[in-house]
């Protein structure tokens, strides 16, 4: 019986230096959004820079911990669906201005 490992078993047994990197710069995006939480700035200046590394982080743990980055099909699915779904909880911002005011022929 021969203990020989496929090309796939040995990529998955020294990914973990990729998986370490990436851990790494998760730790240093929160480090970064702390340091940002602590600034002396407006609350739109804030949230723009908080939402760019939110976005950042979040393409990497989608990346690299969900395995997006092996599988392009799943990748582009996900993208799709995901904009498709923000798309649409879009569809709904016209009418919600309508409970302030009423419908604009009941005045």
């Amino acid at each position: 019986m021969t203990t020989a490992m496929t090309t796939d078993e040995a990529h998955k047994n020294t990914g973990m230096g990729k998986d370490l990197v990436v851990y790494l710069c998760m730790l240093a995006l929160a480090a970064i959004q702390f340091v940002i939480a602590y600034q002396d700035i407006s609350a739109s200046q804030m949230f723009g820079r908080m939402l760019s590394v939110a976005v950042v982080e979040a393409g990497l743990a989608l990346l690299f911990f969900m395995h997006l980055s092996e599988n392009r099909g799943l990748m582009w699915f996900v993208l799709i669906f995901t904009v498709s779904v923000v798309l649409g909880m879009q569809y709904g911002w016209t009418d919600s201005f309508r409970i302030l005011g009423g419908v604009p022929w009941a005045k």
